[in-house]
């Protein structure tokens, strides 16, 4: 099968990156065979692709070389075959989910992180869901416990994440104020967004208003700057924000919001988003309900994967970033 490949860490794609022909992977008693038809891009497919920060590699991923030699994790596709263990899937079935090596014709998934496509999407926009939909996700339910009639402020809203995170916030009832460049304004107002504030000209801080919630998603702000922006008692979700640091990489500043939120009125953290197909589920059935559909900015052949991780490192992507196989 063809499959993209890398052998060594590389902070380049176009270095460490190449398209080769490889063996089907071999599908365990307790996994599901699917043949891929769509694959997304996302942050976490450049930390797996260059090992940074060093901790990623520390988190299974391999010390000196990539374990996995294939960084793509968001797929749509059939099911071709499944494990003598596996239940309630099916050959044929159309899924989406999450699984090592998507960038590929066939990946193996695990059940517990897979599950029916959305019956109202295409494989590519399917394929752009399962990572960055579920952060959004976790982050608007779990961690921001969004509910109606609040204000919610997303910083990085025109991302991956932060298109998701709009839609969502909104399908739960809250009015968005969205941070992002003025370039990319008109498509975050156009999934929701009441506000729009251009982070180049303005600073959300300014103490003119104030929020009931705060996903960083795509900041660098110092923790005091983006309390100025909460309400006394409102919950800021660190879901990125990202340094050049090769040993933190920006990990630092969810740490302090956690040793903070102890001694302050306002609820301060960040989390690991899980990967479940319960929250496959619940975000396929929030797309079907017409709330919540992908934002998709270009669309890549599998020879071009390299291409399409450049693209979002140059910061200029709006939603997300599909391969096609």
């Amino acid at each position: 099968m063809k499959s993209i490949v890398q052998d060594r860490y590389g902070a380049a794609p176009e270095e460490v990156l190449r398209l080769a022909e490889t063996v089907t992977p071999a599908m365990g008693p307790d996994e599901v065979l699917v043949r891929v038809h769509a694959a997304s891009v996302d942050r976490g497919t450049w930390h797996a692709m260059a090992g940074l920060p060093y901790p990623v590699r520390t988190a299974g991923f391999g010390l000196r070389r990539p374990k996995i030699s294939n960084p793509g994790r968001s797929l749509a596709g059939t099911v071709e075959a499944v494990g003598a263990d596996v239940t309630g899937v099916d050959p044929g079935d159309e899924v989406f989910g999450i699984g090592g090596g998507a960038f590929a014709e066939y990946a193996c998934v695990r059940p517990g992180k897979l599950s029916l496509k959305p019956a109202n999407l295409s494989f590519g926009q399917a394929a752009a869901v399962p990572v960055s939909g579920l952060t959004a996700l976790q982050a608007v339910r779990d961690q921001g416990r969004v509910r109606a009639g609040q204000s919610v402020l997303i910083v990085g809203a025109s991302g991956g994440v932060g298109t998701f995170a709009v839609q969502i916030a909104k399908a739960y009832g809250a009015e968005v104020t969205a941070v992002c460049s003025a370039s990319k304004a008109d498509m975050v107002r156009a999934i929701g967004a009441e506000r729009c504030i251009d982070y180049v000209r303005e600073d959300f801080a300014d103490g003119r208003d104030r929020y009931d919630v705060i996903l960083d998603i795509g900041g660098n702000r110092r923790l005091s700057h983006l309390r100025r922006a909460l309400t006394p008692k409102g919950r800021l979700v660190i879901v990125g924000g990202e340094t050049d640091g090769r040993w933190l990489g920006g990990i630092d500043r969810q740490l302090r919001a956690h040793l903070l939120s102890p001694f302050v009125g306002q609820k301060l953290g960040t989390f690991i988003a899980s990967e479940n197909a319960a929250d496959l589920v619940a975000i396929r059935e929030i797309i079907e309900s017409g709330k919540v559909t992908p934002v998709i900015d270009r669309t890549y052949p599998l020879s071009e994967v390299a291409a399409a991780v450049r693209h979002l490192l140059d910061g200029r992507t709006r939603g997300k970033l599909v391969i096609t196989i």
